[in-house]
């Protein structure tokens, strides 16, 4: 019988399949960009990789490289980081390994062919036109924050800043990485003369962001290696009290890991502070929210009366 490379179960069956695992799981995620033949034909000898080893995760693969975040069971993470050694497109790959406990992460493995790894809005591959920022270990970016010819700029979307931010960055109000690349290059320019600082989530919008902005004039552009994920976690075993505040937004079932007690966000319902989202139950809606637990209660998980009253006909 065939393998088939591709989920089969129901949502129900899958959140009871893993209710039911008696292990732990670590999150990950990774990115590459790198030039990829061909993508599905990667894509599913990954799926036949994996598969097997009870990995979960979201992965996008294109032409321009991979995207991955993913829960490995324990007991496979040997035997994870050995398939990555397999494939000249990961081998000796960086993984940026979660602050939390990814058994909450996701539900089933899902490997899909994208046009871009990233959507940026970009005409064709920007690292054809530039060359990236210097990435900075997060010691040295820690370090020259502290600079006065320096500007912080945030990459990621305006939900993910909103409960969690490095001290005194540059944050943008676009929902999408697409939009947030012109608004910054407006907010920035007449900075052009300063030391460009950029961090995200991991890395990988850094990545194609850096290269943006060389490509616009910008010539001091640098980078967080790792982004937001890796700063945490080697300040925290150097003991450095962190510059980032609030929560990081994380793109799976756990939403957001709690770093420290500056909560940046408040509850779109009682506006007391809380520190991550949920989406809007109405599926109509579906809005990322910030709610606490007492109001997702009352309201149902609904981000208005007007959600609540539709989901209640």
């Amino acid at each position: 019988m065939t393998m088939k490379l591709h989920n089969i179960y129901s949502r129900e069956e899958l959140t009871r399949k893993r209710a039911a695992e008696t292990f732990h799981r670590k999150a990950c995620s990774f990115y590459r960009y790198v030039q990829i033949a061909n993508p599905e034909q990667f894509r599913n000898e990954l799926y036949l990789s994996w598969y097997p080893l009870g990995i979960l995760g979201r992965i996008y693969i294109s032409h321009e490289g991979i995207n991955a975040q993913l829960c490995v069971p324990e007991h496979n993470w040997e035997g994870f980081q050995t398939t990555l050694q397999i494939f000249s497109y990961t081998k000796n790959m960086f993984i940026n390994e979660a602050l939390s406990e990814g058994d909450d992460a996701f539900l089933k493995l899902d490997i899909k062919v994208r046009n871009k790894i990233v959507a940026d809005g970009i005409d064709g591959n920007i690292f054809e036109k530039s060359s990236c920022g210097q990435h900075l270990d997060p010691s040295s970016f820690h370090a020259m924050m502290e600079n006065e010819d320096v500007i912080v700029v945030d990459t990621r979307n305006d939900y993910e800043c909103e409960i969690g931010y490095f001290e005194n960055a540059i944050l943008p109000n676009s929902e999408t990485f697409r939009d947030v690349l012109p608004e910054l290059t407006e907010k920035l320019k007449e900075h052009k003369d300063k030391k460009i600082l950029m961090y995200c989530t991991g890395g990988i919008r850094c990545e194609k962001a850096s290269a943006y902005f060389k490509n616009e004039g910008f010539e001091n552009v640098f980078q967080l290696q790792g982004g937001i994920i890796n700063y945490l976690r080697e300040t925290s075993k150097k003991g450095v009290p962190s510059k980032f505040h609030g929560s990081n937004f994380v793109f799976d079932g756990r939403m957001a890991e709690l770093i420290d007690d500056q909560v940046e966000s408040t509850c779109i319902s009682c506006e007391t502070p809380y520190f991550k989202h949920i989406d809007c139950a109405n599926q109509r809606c579906h809005r990322l929210i910030v709610q606490c637990e007492a109001c997702a209660t009352n309201m149902k998980g609904c981000c208005s009366n007007e959600c609540l009253q539709e989901i209640s006909n």
